[in-house]
């Protein structure tokens, strides 16, 4: 299933309103979305077959395999105050033996 741009750019629009991060979001010629706010950033789709999206940000150029991702790649960039957290999943009982 692919994902339009213009619901990518609403989807990226709103989500700094509800992060309360100043900052624009436009999409390029070339059907890439740019962020201007604190930082510049540009997402577009991923030419590589590994990664979905390539995220630029200030010139550092990285991959991202879904568009959560691309949110927390785009809020850890602008949102210093941030805290990420990363999920890590494990084989274990749910309950430990006694």
């Amino acid at each position: 299933m692919s994902v339009s741009t213009d619901l990518i750019c609403e989807l990226l629009k709103q989500s700094l309103a509800a992060w309360s991060v100043a900052g624009r979001v436009e999409r390029a010629s070339d059907s890439a979305l740019l962020i201007n706010a604190s930082k510049s950033i540009r997402i577009e789709r991923s030419p590589h077959a590994v990664f979905r999206w390539t995220i630029t940000i200030d010139g550092r150029v990285r991959g991202a395999l879904s568009l959560v991702a691309v949110l927390r790649q785009v809020r850890e960039a602008l949102d210093p105050g941030y805290a990420a957290s990363r999920v890590r999943i494990a084989v274990a009982p749910l309950v430990p033996p006694q």
